[in-house]
């Protein structure tokens, strides 16, 4: 008689985990590289833009009040948390490419079993299925 601790673990890992074609993974593939580019090119845009606010803050500060040293701080801290937004969609999509190397795309990294197709077209870098990550944000 198996442990329950052997039947969860063997809910896990579902043995039928190839059953997207080729074709399929490949067109995966290229719209995951296609929004890793997109978001590669906003990031460096943000970063550019970024740059050139910070350049015209140091020759536009004098005469400065603490509620414009504030907001200045404040507003730079928004463009800052924007960039690394954009760096962590840039990470979560070059996981998910990893993922579809590896065969784990499409199947939910906590209870092994398939994310619906909905919502990988809505999130194609998702790595819990919808029960899963419901519970991870009860928490």
């Amino acid at each position: 008689m198996a442990k329950p601790s052997d039947t969860r673990t063997a809910g896990r890992k579902p043995v039928a985990k190839a059953t997207r074609s080729t074709a399929e993974t490949e067109k995966i593939r290229a719209a995951l590289a296609a929004r890793r580019d997109e978001l590669r090119a906003e990031y460096d845009q943000t970063l550019s833009e970024i740059t050139e606010l910070q350049r015209d803050r140091l020759t536009d500060s004098a005469g400065d009040d603490q509620a414009d040293t504030g907001t200045k701080t404040l507003e730079r801290e928004q463009e800052i948390s924007l960039a690394n937004s954009i760096l962590e969609r840039i990470t979560q999509v070059e996981r998910a490419l990893e993922r579809l190397d590896e065969g784990g795309y499409g199947w939910c990294e906590r209870c092994g079993n398939p994310i619906p197709v909905e919502r990988l077209a809505a999130f194609p870098s998702a790595t819990l299925c919808v029960t899963c990550k419901q519970l991870e944000e009860r928490r």
